[in-house]
């Protein structure tokens, strides 16, 4: 990490506030040892004990991802549950996703539901977000995805969600990187001033739906790649091998979208190279050294070719032309909290937050 985060710190021994956190979350939240091991072989034994008489005993979100392919295949060989695997299709899933996809399903041998979005109205809240000229573009499909399975879990009567979501390779994030994906509020005010279809058919989830999941259904996020050593590169191995798995290149990189926005506008118009934060977390876990992941930054995100392939295809997709798209590059950034948001009342929640936690993970 550097100074490309404007809110980074370091102590008085060279220590940047990112290593600092990664350690505390680690302590907290990696379970590796035998407490960890007998806590989830408890929860397993209790999944299975409430999904006894039920097609599915739980659901595993299905990105085509390492992580959350990693953990959907965990759930079944290592822990004989029974998931129902979700996809949420936002209309930005190469072909290799799909095969991925395709092949978890068939060699798991479980059944995929396949939740796609009304892309008219997703494609119009995106829109809004590059217009609005904030910096999370992404934040329509982590909100919308959140969702969407929050809520086919309740129609399905499922009360456990297994996720890909982890620490040893996720967990630094500068937060002038990104916003907060919860704030609906935010959400629906940049989609009111920017957009122009009626968000009818789109799952959005406010923060009284999240406490209703959370404490009235009781719906539960089970992290189970923070209970069992997670090194990512054997990980990919695993599921090449298992799975039929095929690699896509950089992390997130399953979505030409992400692709895009990762490799392209972040580094060009928010001078961000998301690289520093995803490698500095595999440095902080052990996987790799410092000097490997400065070697890694080195190197092309992707081809020149392949940048403007996508270029292409995004700016056809969304129905833009180069102009317009050119246009939002170059209009003044803005801040989220420019606009009306929930900030406050979410910090305000922490407390809350923190006993939604200690059920969640």
């Amino acid at each position: 990490m550097d100074t490309t985060d404007p809110e980074i710190q370091f102590d008085d021994n060279g220590i940047c506030n990112h290593c600092r956190r990664y350690e505390e979350s680690a302590k907290k939240r990696l379970h590796y040892d035998k407490r960890g091991r007998e806590k989830l072989n408890n929860l397993v034994i209790k999944i299975k004990q409430e999904g006894k008489n039920k097609r599915y005993d739980c659901m595993t979100g299905l990105s085509g991802g390492v992580d959350s392919t990693t953990a959907t295949y965990y759930a079944v060989k290592k822990f004989g549950l029974r998931p129902l695997g979700i996809h949420v299709d936002n209309g930005w899933d190469p072909e290799v996703t799909t095969k991925n996809i395709k092949n978890i399903v068939k060699n798991l041998g479980i059944d995929l539901y396949i939740y796609s979005l009304d892309w008219e109205e997703f494609r119009d809240l995106q829109l809004s977000f590059l217009k609005a000229s904030v910096i999370n573009w992404e934040m329509p499909t982590d909100h919308v995805t959140a969702a969407a399975i929050f809520q086919v879990a309740r129609e399905k009567g499922l009360r456990y969600i297994i996720s890909g979501r982890n620490i040893v390779t996720e967990e630094i994030l500068p937060q002038s990187w990104s916003y907060n994906a919860r704030d609906l509020r935010n959400l629906r005010e940049i989609h009111k001033r920017f957009g122009s279809i009626p968000l009818k058919n789109t799952p959005t989830l406010s923060i009284l739906g999240w406490i209703y999941y959370t404490f009235v259904k009781k719906i539960r996020i089970v992290p189970i790649l923070n209970y069992v050593p997670y090194i990512r590169e054997e990980a990919k191995a695993l599921i090449k091998k298992e799975l039929g798995w095929k690699d896509y290149g950089e992390k997130h990189h399953e979505s030409i979208f992400t692709r895009f926005y990762q490799g392209y506008v972040l580094p060009k118009r928010f001078n961000i190279d998301k690289r520093k934060a995803h490698l500095s977390t595999l440095i902080n876990s052990g996987q790799i050294t410092r000097e490997e992941a400065l070697e890694g930054t080195k190197k092309l995100l992707y081809s020149r070719e392949q940048i403007e392939e996508d270029k292409d295809y995004v700016l056809k997709k969304l129905g833009l032309t180069e102009e317009e798209f050119e246009k939002i590059m170059s209009k003044p950034i803005k801040k989220h909290t420019d606009y009306p948001n929930n900030q406050f009342l979410f910090s305000k929640l922490m407390t809350f937050a923190k006993l939604a936690k200690k059920i969640t993970t």
